[in-house]
């Protein structure tokens, strides 16, 4: 099943990864899917301010770092970005999936290697803009965990 959000602004944005970032635990896989300034990174920020991470405004996008590590109350959160990354090799080498299972993982560009997540768990978030501000988030999942989430974060207008 996919839902769709609409949100209107970065705020919104954010606001949706915090009601996310409620019903998420440590091992949990959140795989963002969306084109450069779609929303991604303001997501994320929001799942980090959700997860409890002290100062969420510093999560920035980790492309040239690839992980950004932020220690949160709730989870540690393991912001990921493998647009740089040329093959699923890298990713292998890299030992990103290492991180699977010990916080929450957030990966951006998440599309471009999905045959590596193909088997897990997984909260996939595809962002589309329709305007200046206006996104449209399309939520499905896979896993006993992600099945039926998408619902518990409808806004109610």
């Amino acid at each position: 099943m996919r839902i769709k959000i609409i949100s209107n602004s970065t705020q919104e944005t954010m606001d949706i990864g915090v009601r996310l970032a409620k019903h998420l635990k440590a091992g949990d896989l959140v795989a963002l899917v969306g084109i450069f300034g779609a929303g991604k990174t303001y997501f994320t920020k929001g799942i980090a301010r959700g997860l409890g991470v002290k100062r969420p405004q510093e999560v920035i996008s980790p492309s040239f770092t690839l992980c950004h590590v932020h220690q949160g109350k709730k989870s540690t959160l393991y912001h990921l970005d493998v647009q740089r990354l040329k093959n699923p090799e890298d990713f292998v080498d890299l030992g990103i999936q290492d991180f699977f299972g010990h916080g929450v993982v957030v990966i951006e560009w998440a599309d471009k290697f999905r045959q590596l997540f193909e088997p897990l768990h997984i909260m996939k978030v595809v962002f589309k803009v329709q305007g200046r501000n206006k996104r449209e988030l399309s939520f499905s999942g896979r896993g006993k965990r992600f099945i039926g989430l998408g619902k518990k974060l409808k806004i109610k207008r």
